[in-house]
């Protein structure tokens, strides 16, 4: 009996879908929309298909329903889809309703001029870190990188500070999920840096990414998890190699990034 767990997309989590309650139906049509990844305008059924596994046929479909309601939208001159502007109504009433984002914006602009760095705000989004909001420090350095977009689990510092803030049998099994989905060939290095931003957050309060996913950058990255522990968001603060030195990283930029992380925390009450 084949594993009931697998993904729809490469950025789903995994998935149960012999739970009672799973729509299949549902999570095929949102495999459609996430593939539709940031920098992504246009996309035909074929590629669709490709990328989410499904049979064409079953995009075809999913394809006419989504752009029927507003969510893609049909060119024929190009014969792809796009994404509909219901999609941008769900966004807005997502950033509308997050006071979070709201909250730590000054915050984050303040740090990002101080440090002259890039100061970001993500969430997990399955397989990678999606950006709810960006600061930029450096007007000679700028990273291209606007809210909305993905970057990397495993080898950024936002990644990392979410995986870090993590029970040990999800971040186990977060490894296990990782792993299954990396080349072989790279998994051994995205594996011990993973563990040693572990160790780092213990030991710092925050974890490291020195040039593993950038060359060019290093950063930092601290979690912030909900009173709760539903939820858990995280900060980074990175910028370009000269600037950020290790040093100045530890002894400096990291615990202000702590503070900004603790202030953001007190003012929402844990709440987000």
């Amino acid at each position: 009996m084949g594993n009931p767990k697998r993904k729809l997309d490469a950025f789903s989590p995994l998935v149960d879908e012999r739970h009672p309650q799973f729509v299949t139906a549902i999570a095929r049509a949102f495999s459609i929309l996430r593939c539709f990844e940031f920098g992504t305008q246009h996309l035909g059924n074929q590629e669709l298909a490709r990328r989410t596994g499904l049979p064409k046929a079953t995009v075809s479909r999913l394809t006419f329903t989504l752009s029927s309601l507003g969510y893609l939208t049909y060119s024929a001159a190009l014969e792809k889809y796009s994404l509909g502007t219901a999609v941008l109504s769900l966004g807005h009433a997502f950033m509308k309703g997050n006071d979070v984002v709201a909250i730590a914006r000054p915050l984050m602009r303040e740090l990002a001029e101080y440090t002259q760095s890039a100061v970001m705000l993500a969430a997990a989004d399955g397989m990678r870190m999606v950006l709810l909001e960006v600061c930029q420090g450096d007007p000679t350095f700028q990273m291209k990188l606007e809210p909305g977009a993905r970057v990397p689990h495993g080898s950024t510092a936002l990644g990392r500070a979410d995986l870090a803030s993590r029970p040990q049998e999800v971040f186990d099994r977060n490894l296990a999920e990782f792993e299954a989905e990396c080349e072989p060939g790279l998994w051994p290095k995205i594996r011990s840096g993973i563990v040693r931003a572990r160790q780092d957050y213990e030991n710092y309060g925050f974890c490291f990414s020195l040039g593993d996913w950038n060359p060019d950058v290093f950063a930092i990255g601290v979690p912030m998890v909900s009173t709760d522990r539903s939820r858990v968001l995280a900060f980074n603060c990175s910028g370009r190699v000269s600037v950020m030195t290790r040093e100045k990283l530890v002894q400096d930029f990291g615990p202000k990034l702590v503070a900004l992380r603790d202030k953001v925390y007190e003012m929402t009450e844990g709440r987000f």
